[in-house]
């Protein structure tokens, strides 16, 4: 039966790659590198440059497929998440059976941790679901933009006895600061969340291209460098094309 490994390769620093995923690349006997397109060309630099560093076997070889993209929510969030993720499935097993041998490894490289909002496992599970073609799964963890920020940062992500959330840019906007959490930290936010929060003294810890030589730096209570955050995240999405950043929000406190 085929033997698919779904690697996590970390925040975007190749030295994030564990022992295990190292062993993981060279298990593969093919390896699937996604292409965002031209504006996010640096996403798949990336993972070429941590093959070329990282893999000895002389049987591996890459396959680059093109990632659709997804829609405008319309008519909702969730439906057109589920449209996406049904094209994509679409590709993955196309590559499933058309790349890998019935005995065969392949290895999709997965940006931070296959866990933690990511949905290759989701999509992977649809492919099982259509029954078209067999394959187990082997998971490995990677360094997440979560742990990569607090480094950066150097700060704990939690306080003592306090409880931290982990939640998205859309869902901030929605809810708010949720009042159980002395700490929450926002991801998968494209249109600076932070700035819709009443509380202006909340402290904000904010990276972006955490662990690269790219890597942006900046914290401050929110109502001192909030603007800051907005105008330099603008520019350095527009001057390189894309931008991942992340950011952990705290309440006044100890």
């Amino acid at each position: 039966m085929r033997t698919l490994l779904v690697i996590g390769i970390g925040a975007g620093n190749a030295d994030h790659m564990t022992v295990q995923a190292i062993t993981g690349l060279n298990r593969a006997d093919v390896l699937f590198i996604p292409d965002k397109g031209a504006k996010k060309n640096d996403l798949a630099d990336l993972r070429r440059g941590i093959c070329d560093r990282f893999v000895t076997n002389p049987k591996s070889r890459r396959v680059e497929f093109d990632v659709p993209v997804r829609a405008e929510p319309a008519p909702s969030y969730r439906s057109t998440v589920d449209d996406w993720h049904e094209a994509i499935a679409a590709i993955y097993e196309g590559l499933i059976r058309g790349e890998i041998a019935e005995d065969g490894c392949g290895a999709f490289l997965i940006w931070g941790d296959p866990t933690l909002y990511d949905s290759a496992l989701r999509i992977l599970e649809r492919v099982r679901l259509r029954g078209n073609v067999a394959f187990e799964l082997e998971v490995i963890p990677g360094i997440t933009a979560i742990q990569a920020l607090a480094a950066s940062h150097k700060m704990a992500l939690n306080r003592i006895g306090d409880s931290i959330l982990v939640t998205t840019g859309r869902r901030l906007t929605e809810e708010g600061l949720a009042e159980n959490a002395g700490s929450t930290v926002v991801m998968l936010d494209g249109k600076c969340a932070f700035n819709t929060l009443a509380d202006q003294d909340v402290t904000i810890h904010w990276g972006a291209y955490l662990g690269t030589p790219d890597e942006i730096l900046i914290s401050g209570r929110l109502g001192d460098v909030g603007a800051r955050i907005e105008q330099t995240r603008e520019e350095a999405r527009r001057q390189k094309g894309w931008i991942m950043d992340t950011y952990l929000l705290r309440k006044p406190g100890e």
